[in-house]
């Protein structure tokens, strides 16, 4: 309403309101949904995976179920609209980040008022807002006093949500092109672009279809629809997708107290909890990836779907590095380099566990020598823990309750006993298997065990999705005073780590969730305590409000790679609960006092085989000498000089190093090209001379440069580069 408006006026305005807005032809009488009644239509429904889906029905789906869809959103939205018109003006206070406080009327000012107020660019440019820490519409009006801060692509919050948007963009086309029952479409967990899963019958979709799906994105991206939001009833919901089981099945799995909000633009009338950009002119750049199939949640018995993945940007100068990028990924793709380089291999009959081959694995041993000798430095203590546990210690963890379907499972001797998916609650035994001091605080204890996770075979991806793994996994139990400097040196090591990777990385904190448990007053200082940690670390940092665990505040840790690729790999969570849990505690000073510790979750690499991964393709199959399976090759020039060879590459074998020697019968200039392909770091050719002095020919990794050196000073270069990590 605009400022000022009096009583006599506003009533007025609704007037006028409901004239320009007349609400449609009122839908067909809402019906009365029993959870039984839908549970028997998706039973009747599921028969759709073996239905064919024709043209006919397609059609049909169009020209009656969306129409349908639209007259009940627009008359539910006109019916809001006016019922917020009724509200009496107020002012409100609006404070930004900068410290500044802007005024606004409530129900009438949104996101995008306050920063055209700002500037003309901001307001152009800004795609999402954050009101009191919760995602908000530019164009939602506020609802009160708050705090308000305004994200751009450039932001996590801003690229999330334009790709959160562009799948509804996507659903749009792909619904108006094949009368398909959308299901879900989410920006992907990756962070980068994202995904909508359909039903279609019979059709399966591939890269003949994207032309057509693509055209019907810039129809949609052309007419500039906007983003609209209506909040609705249970029953509202389930009779505007009463045509749509999958909707349907979501709609009822929703808390009875959950606000079920709705999403139009253009055609397409959406479930989504949203929140989504101003308009759909913003995506100037449209791409379809490519197509799969996928099964309803996950569930290889439930309906099979198909998934049309996509990418989207501000310009079509940004999906052109994109897709160059995307070239260059495939080129160097770790389940491809592993071919060239004989690293490791998947098999069959044991899907999801890698085979590492011997070269692989000397890369794996260098990975854990890195961080045991960096453990030595710091303070952790190693330990072996075993592989398998009684379900009791998962009772008692609480992930029978919340993990049990990701963990594998087997009875022995009348009892469940489960292979562990995490370290965690086998540290907290050997914590309490005797009494402990305040003294011993804080306790480091790390472990590079076996774990294992029942990931769906779906999803399984070369190592980077896998069901078994090693973590350089470690759990410091400390007091609460000491949580700051324990962070911080985490941090630290983080960094000492990341940098000899050649990583650069972001920060994030993420705070207390709405479901939490604990007491707020400890989360509070847990908050504090990291906040603090992360100011005097001295690296940018952002805030992920609400994203903590439920047992405790964390650190994201994101790394970039020489690809600008975004993973996750260390963690660093703080968790009050398995203490609390397995009843831990510690002697105080006051030794007839009990205290409890709080115990820290971190990792540095995350999973071995995932960093394996994330290394092989950052450096692009071309390791670096001290992490290098291939260090060195001796190339005699003919059979005179390979018994010189041999000596030689016992010597600095013998010295620490990984050394081949070419006994073959080629030319020198055919080993020396074979070793290049092969990417040894060092290629030593020998011959007559180089016996006679006791020398070596030395060319390094992609330089045509020769010179001649004696085995003592190439030993003290080798020596040299190992202890600076190049």
């Amino acid at each position: 309403m605009p400022f000022g408006c009096s009583k006599l006026g506003h009533r007025f305005l609704s007037a006028v309101i409901r004239r320009s807005f007349p609400p449609p032809p009122p839908p067909p009488p809402l019906a009365v949904f029993s959870r039984q009644s839908f549970v028997f239509r998706l039973h009747t429904m599921a028969s759709l995976a073996n239905a064919k889906y024709s043209k006919e029905e397609a059609d049909a789906y169009l020209s009656t179920v969306i129409p349908k869809r639209i007259s009940l959103f627009e008359s539910i939205q006109n019916q809001q609209k006016v019922e917020r018109l009724s509200l009496a003006p107020e002012t409100i206070k609006i404070s930004l980040p900068d410290g500044s406080v802007k005024e606004g009327k409530k129900w009438n000012t949104s996101p995008f008022d306050v920063a055209k107020e700002i500037s003309k660019s901001l307001a152009s440019n800004a795609l999402i807002a954050k009101v009191d820490g919760v995602l908000w519409d530019m164009h939602r009006p506020l609802e009160g006093d708050c705090e308000l801060k305004l994200f751009t692509f450039n932001d996590d919050e801003g690229r999330d949500t334009f790709w959160h948007s562009s799948a509804h963009i996507l659903g749009q086309s792909l619904e108006q092109t094949y009368g398909c029952k959308l299901c879900i479409g989410p920006c992907t967990t990756r962070g980068e672009g994202f995904y909508y899963d359909a039903f279609y019958g019979d059709l399966g979709l591939n890269e003949e279809h994207f032309k057509k799906i693509e055209d019907g994105a810039k129809k949609a991206v052309s007419e500039k629809q906007p983003f609209e939001r209506i909040e609705v009833t249970r029953d509202q919901a389930l009779e505007m997708f009463s045509d749509n089981p999958f909707k349907v099945e979501i709609i009822n799995d929703l808390p009875e107290d959950k606000t079920i909000t709705v999403y139009r633009c253009g055609p397409l009338v959406d479930l989504c909890r949203g929140p989504h950009i101003p308009n759909t002119s913003f995506v100037k750049a449209f791409c379809c990836l490519k197509a799969s199939s996928a099964y309803w949640k996950g569930k290889q018995d439930r309906e099979s779907l198909q998934r049309v993945y996509g990418i989207s940007f501000l310009d079509q100068k940004r999906l052109k590095q994109y897709k160059e990028d995307l070239e260059e990924a495939k080129k160097n793709d770790h389940r491809e380099l592993t071919k060239k380089q004989e690293l490791f291999f998947f098999h069959p009959l044991s899907p999801g566990s890698c085979f590492f081959l011997p070269h692989g694995a000397r890369v794996c041993n260098k990975l854990l020598e890195f961080i045991r000798k960096e453990y030595w430095k710091r303070g952790y203590e190693e330990v072996w823990s075993p592989n398998m546990y009684n379900m009791k210690l998962w009772e008692t963890s609480g992930h029978a309750a919340n993990y049990k379907e990701n963990m594998f499972l087997f009875e022995i001797e009348k009892q469940e006993f489960g292979l562990k998916p995490m370290n965690c609650p086998g540290h907290c035994l050997i914590f309490d298997h005797r009494v402990r001091s305040y003294r011993e605080l804080p306790l480091r204890l790390a472990d590079f065990g076996v774990l294992h996770r029942n990931e769906a075979s779906g999803a399984l991806t070369g190592l980077t999705r896998v069901r078994r793994f090693q973590q350089d996994d470690a759990h410091i139990f400390c007091r609460e005073s000491q949580i700051k400097d324990e962070v911080k040196s985490v941090l630290d090591f983080i960094s000492h780590a990341y940098k000899i990777f050649g990583f650069t990385f972001d920060l994030k904190l993420s705070t207390r969730p709405e479901k939490y448990l604990g007491e707020l007053e400890t989360w509070d200082r847990a908050e504090a305590a990291l906040t603090e940690a992360l100011n005097e670390f001295g690296k940018p940092w952002q805030i992920n409000e609400g994203d903590g665990a439920f047992y405790g505040p964390k650190i994201d840790i994101s790394v970039n790679d020489a690809m600008r690729r975004k993973f996750q790999c260390a963690t660093l969570q703080l968790d009050f609960q398995l203490p609390s849990r397995f009843n831990l505690s510690y002697t105080a000073e006051d030794e007839n006092k009990m205290e409890r510790p709080v115990m820290i979750h971190r990792a540095i690499l995350g999973s071995v085989e995932r960093m394996f991964a994330i290394l092989l393709e950052h450096y692009k199959g071309k390791w670096p000498f001290w992490l290098s399976p291939r260090q060195a090759i001796v190339c005699p020039v003919s059979e005179k000089s390979l018994e010189y060879a041999l000596k030689l590459r016992d010597q600095l074998h013998d010295a620490g190093y990984y050394v081949d020697v070419d006994s073959t019968d080629r030319t020198i200039n055919k080993k020396v090209r074979e070793a290049q392909v092969a990417q040894y770091n060092y290629i030593l050719v020998v011959g007559e001379k180089e016996a006679e002095n006791n020398q070596v020919t030395k060319r390094v990794r992609d330089s045509e440069k020769l010179s001649v050196v004696s085995v003592q000073d190439l030993l003290e270069e080798f020596r040299a580069k190992v202890a600076a990590y190049e």
